[in-house]
């Protein structure tokens, strides 16, 4: 999928996550993480938005995200949201694999 503009999803109240991504032409996936459970959960919440770009297609973005401590469920719908709104396309269900 190509994004097309920047976009926002979530909020920085407690338990929630701030994601912000951008169009990143030609250099590839770019990811900055500031969470509060970085130290504990980092590299789980890295993996499941490696994931959520993965299973949309997304090659070429610039990622930023500020975590409050969001659970794995609502990281993926930010990161879905702030997909389809920087992409200006609805979400699509058969993106959906299923699996827990």
């Amino acid at each position: 999928m190509k994004l097309i503009k920047p976009a926002i999803a979530g909020t920085l109240e407690s338990s929630d996550i701030q994601i912000t991504i951008a169009p990143n032409p030609g250099q590839g996936i770019q990811i900055e993480l500031e969470s509060v459970v970085k130290a504990q959960f980092g590299d789980a919440i890295l993996d499941t938005i490696h994931q959520v770009l993965q299973q949309m297609d997304v090659t070429e973005a610039d990622v930023r995200l500020v975590d409050k401590g969001a659970l794995d469920c609502v990281i993926r719908a930010r990161m879905q949201c702030a997909i389809c709104r920087s992409a200006q396309q609805p979400y699509n269900w058969a993106w959906e694999d299923n699996t827990p």
